[in-house]
């Protein structure tokens, strides 16, 4: 007898709601296992910079006294000598905890004008204040000569910052500026392959050190921000804030109804879930013309969705990032951002976040 009639149960794939929990089950394994390596990594931490008490030193030289045998153990086991304190790999031996190894010299605390390592890095207009800490724990991070390792050590202006070699000055005038990123241009400051960058574009427009917020790949156009305002880059990248993005795309051919519904229901790519916030054809006459609007970050996010469900992007503009726009910007022109812009931008206003539902 054919089995066919009963592959449907036998060989029943796993949809809906059932996939989605299982989905939901693997990231919270991998959450798990990250969670776990961050615990042994902070309890290896914990030892390194344990502080040695003044009680555990005298216990330590103490007389032996003249006990029993079982009493013996007892005093040892209590009163054992504490193992010599670990160094920093610069050679300064450790015996302060985390807060006094982080805490700022006398004479800075009384200026005020400290600040945690990774974040002059960021004020000096390297990078964002995340990427900032990765530097420092990978040891490329010099502080008057001495590498360290601690994103939370406390600096000042007088001391001499060091990010591969080549000395952070702390951006004093910061800048922002509005680019219309035209095709066939990169956003990183240097391309071994001679493209075209997007810094050929503003070039000698300031003489402060700026870098791209976020990144448009090669053939993507539209709103890109740059600034030399690291702690603002770091809130317009970091994903708890879900900045709003409004993408045109063109497509090869029109979307149909059931593709533009599971946009908006959601789809599970080779990297997770990820869904639109909103979407409409830009077109009434040609549904090749959509609108997206999207918070997330990942990589090529929006080419991923239409590619997934067998379209080709024939063309993909940025025409919004966090309430700004091109308006009477030409492409592949610039121009800086006014008072009232940077300050909705800095404190985060509710019109360019998405609408988080309850």
């Amino acid at each position: 007898m054919s089995k066919q009639p009963f592959d449907k149960f036998i060989n029943k794939k796993v949809v809906g709601a059932k996939k989605k929990e299982i989905i939901r089950q693997e990231k919270k394994k991998e959450k798990r296992k990250i969670a776990e390596k961050e615990n042994e990594w902070r309890k290896v931490n914990d030892d390194k910079f344990r502080v040695v008490t003044a009680a555990e030193k005298k216990a330590a030289n103490r007389e032996p006294l003249a006990v029993s045998r079982e009493q013996s153990s007892i005093v040892n086991s209590k009163f054992a000598k504490p193992k010599p304190a670990q160094r920093y790999k610069q050679g300064k031996p450790i015996a302060k905890t985390y807060d006094e190894i982080t805490k700022a010299p006398e004479h800075i605390r009384e200026t005020g004008d400290a600040m945690p390592l990774n974040k002059y890095i960021a004020h000096g207009g390297i990078s964002g204040r995340r990427e900032a800490a990765i530097l420092v724990k990978e040891g490329k991070v010099k502080v008057n000569g001495d590498i360290v390792y601690e994103p939370g050590y406390k600096v000042s202006e007088n001391d001499k910052v060091e990010v591969k070699d080549k000395q952070v000055f702390l951006q004093k005038n910061l800048v922002y500026i509005l680019v219309n990123k035209p095709k066939d241009y990169i956003t990183t400051a240097k391309d071994p392959e001679g493209r075209k960058t997007i810094f050929d574009i503003v070039k000698n427009v300031t003489k402060e050190r700026i870098f791209p917020v976020g990144r448009l790949d090669r053939n993507t156009t539209g709103v890109l921000l740059m600034t030399n305002d690291g702690e603002l880059a770091q809130k317009l990248t970091h994903p708890s804030f879900e900045i709003k993005k409004l993408y045109e795309v063109r497509l090869d051919k029109p979307l149909t109804k059931n593709d533009f519904e599971t946009i908006i229901n959601g789809l599970t790519l080779e990297d997770g879930f990820v869904r639109a916030d909103a979407l409409a054809y830009a077109d009434a006459k040609d549904k090749s013309i959509i609108g997206v609007e999207i918070h997330s970050g990942r990589n090529r996010i929006v080419r991923r969705i239409f590619e997934h469900l067998g379209y080709k992007v024939k063309n993909l503009d940025r025409v919004m990032f966090a309430n700004l726009t091109k308006k009477n910007v030409d492409r592949g022109k610039w121009r800086f951002l006014n008072d009232k812009e940077v300050r909705l931008l800095k404190f985060m206003n509710q019109s360019f976040l998405r609408a988080k539902k309850e």
